[in-house]
């Protein structure tokens, strides 16, 4: 079956993403498709770069990267709701910032691309 995974929560405070991110990882490993994980609201905020998780806890941001090179799973980030929370790219920072912050690995995308990822896919879970 092919899957697009729809992640509306933070990285950090709430279940949803790593949540999402266990799922994911559980689809590939049963040899499902993933066609994409589309980062949306608040779930934007798993693509910053300059979120630290502590040395003890799992670092989610570094899992989702990890995720895209080992299994070329596609990370799209919704690009007007990052843009409400601070999440930029290098292209798009201001004269305060010097470097953006959209971590690699991590593409800005509109909506669109979520359907288009839809209609690939027999499922769509949100978390």
């Amino acid at each position: 079956m092919n899957y697009t995974i729809l992640v509306t929560g933070s990285a950090y405070g709430t279940q949803n993403s790593s949540t999402a991110f266990l799922f994911s990882k559980s689809l590939i490993t049963m040899g499902h498709i993933l066609n994409s994980v589309f980062f949306y609201f608040d779930g934007v905020l798993n693509a910053n770069y300059i979120s630290q998780s502590p040395i003890d806890e799992f670092d989610l941001i570094k899992g989702w990267r990890s995720l895209n090179k080992k299994y070329n799973v596609q990370l799209y980030v919704c690009s007007s709701a990052a843009l409400r929370r601070g999440i930029v790219e290098d292209d798009n920072t201001s004269n305060i910032l010097k470097k953006g912050n959209l971590s690699p690995c991590f593409q800005l995308s509109g909506l669109l691309e979520l359907g288009n990822s839809i209609n690939l896919s027999d499922r769509l879970i949100q978390f």
